[in-house]
């Protein structure tokens, strides 16, 4: 990879962007529209100032998370989501597909070039690199078995991670901060720790809507997502987590306990996002719908509305609830208490709005069952399981039926994410 002189005395800059004096508000945004064509600047920019200018909104919701560098339908053409970027000032969590592949050159050939065309006007926006997207979920036992789609080892992101850092040294991108994306439950699995260590903070995907296992009402939400943050962090080894991927759907079919509703989408906006927005580092799943297949709907939007569905204003200090009141808590991917553990094995999380036409697997809306997020934005084939990321995921044998049926969901989610 090639930079001039200017872009290499521009490093530090990098450093400096992702260090945050406020936290992250934002969408995950896939590479096609919901008839699956590849999103055009204009589309980007139109998405990005909506985001932007959602009224009643909490705060500012400025920050994409991306699922690949690369245009959808091409090998290594940079997205067309990059100069959408600088256009709206929208900050940035890039995102490299890792599944289903040996190499993630193109995604990094991708970039480079991008940063080549557009140095620190774009380097300044970047608030960390995301390699892969509940990768180990889908390799995980549960993830084949609910066929959510092709995956990726732990080895394999770790060598990937390790790639990305040696070929970004001496770039405007040495110091940017690497993340993984992936379930609670592949989290807690041991056999991925060599990922936790390797990265600088943990993302987690995490959708109560489709933990079946538990009482998934929507009124249990919020306890369910604190025991999947709970149970990551306590793997985390002190390192940051931030919730990439967590919503409910306003239509579509129902999962367990969970009804799709507006009603549920605004109560679960106002009685978890507002008690993780301006608190957390988040990633709403999501403003837009793209995948036409998914029944599933999660966009808070339509047509890209500035009006929401319903009231998106927060009430003064809204907390979640403990994670260990009442019967729900996570212990290594296993629930410990009484009837239920929150995660990524039962629901998955995502809207499954996506498809990824790039080589990896689209997250986005699924039929997801497992407590995944399969939301991704890859840029690949897209999966069936669950709505949040690209093919990918691993988890713990002890994890039952039901939180493996959740964690397919979460690979079609994922595929749809891609196509978001």
């Amino acid at each position: 990879m090639r930079f001039t002189t200017a872009l290499v005395l521009a490093a530090t800059a990098v450093t400096g962007a992702v260090a945050q004096d406020s936290f992250v508000l934002g969408f995950n945004s896939g590479a096609t529209d919901d008839k699956g064509k590849a999103k055009t600047q204009a589309d980007f920019e139109k998405e990005f100032k909506t985001a932007q200018n959602l009224k009643g909104a909490p705060g500012k919701f400025n920050t994409i998370r991306l699922y690949s560098n690369v245009q959808a339908g091409t090998t290594d053409t940079p997205i067309a989501a990059f100069p959408a970027a600088i256009a709206t000032n929208s900050k940035l969590l890039l995102g490299v597909w890792a599944s289903g592949t040996d190499s993630i050159d193109n995604e990094l050939k991708a970039l480079s070039s991008a940063v080549e065309e557009y140095g620190t006007k774009l380097t300044d926006l970047i608030v960390g690199l995301s390699i892969g997207s509940e990768d180990l979920y889908r390799v995980s036992e549960p993830g084949i078995r609910n066929k959510s789609g092709v995956g990726n080892s732990a080895e394999k992101i770790v060598q990937f991670i390790k790639d990305a850092r040696k070929k970004l040294e001496g770039t405007p991108l040495s110091g940017v901060k690497i993340t993984h994306v992936d379930t609670w439950t592949a989290w807690v699995n041991e056999s991925n720790k060599a990922v936790i260590d390797e990265i600088d903070f943990l993302s987690v995907n995490a959708f109560p809507f489709y933990e079946v296992e538990h009482d998934n009402n929507v009124k249990n939400g919020g306890k369910l997502l604190a025991s999947a943050i709970e149970a990551t962090e306590g793997v985390a080894a002190g390192k940051d987590v931030w919730v990439t991927e967590t919503g409910w759907a306003y239509t579509g079919p129902d999962f367990g306990a969970a009804e799709c509703s507006v009603d549920n989408l605004e109560y679960y906006w106002k009685n978890v996002g507002c008690a993780l927005f301006n608190k957390r580092n988040v990633f709403w799943y999501t403003l837009r719908d793209a995948n036409p297949a998914n029944e599933v709907k999660f966009a808070i939007t339509d047509n890209l509305s500035t009006t929401a569905r319903f009231d998106l204003t927060c009430d003064k200090d809204v907390t979640l609830p403990s994670a260990s009141a009442g019967n729900t808590t996570h212990t290594n991917g296993t629930s410990s208490t009484g009837n239920s553990s929150s995660g990524n094995s039962t629901s998955s999380t995502g809207s499954g709005n996506s498809t990824s036409t790039s080589g990896g697997s689209s997250s986005g809306g699924s039929n997801g069952g497992s407590s995944g997020t399969g939301s991704g934005s890859g840029s690949g084939a897209a999966s069936t399981a669950s709505p949040s990321s690209p093919p990918e995921s691993n988890s713990a044998s002890s994890i039952s039926l039901v939180n493996a049926m959740a964690m397919g969901l979460s690979a079609v989610f994922a595929a749809a994410a891609w196509a978001l």
